[in-house]
């Protein structure tokens, strides 16, 4: 699964990856760890399909035909191999697709009988946009929640020794392909596979990213010499 990120240089991911989407971005703060049920930066096409709207929306699925929104707290993501077709995703899988700028994730590692963290990011330490789907929850009375999922594929050679699944990380000349409502479902489902593992590196960081209260740059600092490692 995903379920820390980070976005460091939220300014930089805008202008890397959005380039003249709508929105405005200027005012967002450095995230060191973001967690489920808080808001993050997406990419999206607007209503009318004409042009691309940056937007905030909270992470974790609430489906349009939800009874209540709590249901996203356990729909932060989604699989690759059953995207298309479990009821909570495969609406939004069609028609409601988005990028969900980042610059780095967190996953664990057991270690014995501990657990150790590792921020897993590019290994030139750029922005990246990892897939992601939207939908708009309205009921009577209500008001409206806008929310995302991550997708989530089989580990690269790079994250498997530390976890067994890691966001879809999508290239980016394949964003206009991921966003564009006519695309296939054999052209998606091409898109939904691990990131090439040598474009890509690791290092342990301190378990202060384990509470959620924490959102500093203690969350991943390299946790001392020896922890640094990337695919060969």
């Amino acid at each position: 699964m995903c379920g820390r990120f980070t976005l460091v240089s939220p300014q930089r991911a805008a202008a890397e990856l959005f380039g003249e989407a709508r929105g405005e971005t200027s005012s967002l703060p450095p995230r060191y760890n973001i967690t489920p049920s808080q808001d993050v930066l997406t990419l999206r096409s607007s209503n009318e399909g004409s042009t691309r709207e940056a937007v905030l929306l909270r992470w974790g699925l609430v489906p349009f035909w939800a009874k209540n929104a709590a249901i996203g707290n356990r729909l932060i993501n989604a699989r690759a191999e059953t995207v298309a077709d479990k009821p909570s995703f495969r609406a939004a899988f069609r028609q409601r697709r988005c990028l969900i700028a980042a610059d780095g994730f967190f996953e664990w590692r057991r270690e014995g009988n501990a657990k150790t963290p590792y921020h897993i990011h590019m290994a030139a330490a750029e922005p990246f946009a990892m897939a992601g789907l939207w939908e708009r929850w309205a009921p009577d009375g209500e008001a409206a929640v806008e929310s995302c999922t991550i997708i989530t594929t089989a580990a690269n050679a790079l994250v498997e020794p530390i976890h067994a699944r890691m966001p879809v990380i999508v290239d980016r000349h394949d964003h206009d392909l991921w966003l564009l409502s006519g695309t296939g479902s054999e052209e998606l489902a091409g898109l939904l596979r691990p990131y090439p593992a040598e474009r890509m590196a690791a290092h342990s960081v301190s378990r202060a990213v384990n509470d959620p209260r924490n959102d500093g740059p203690e969350c991943i600092r390299p946790n001392g010499p020896g922890h640094l490692f990337k695919d060969a």
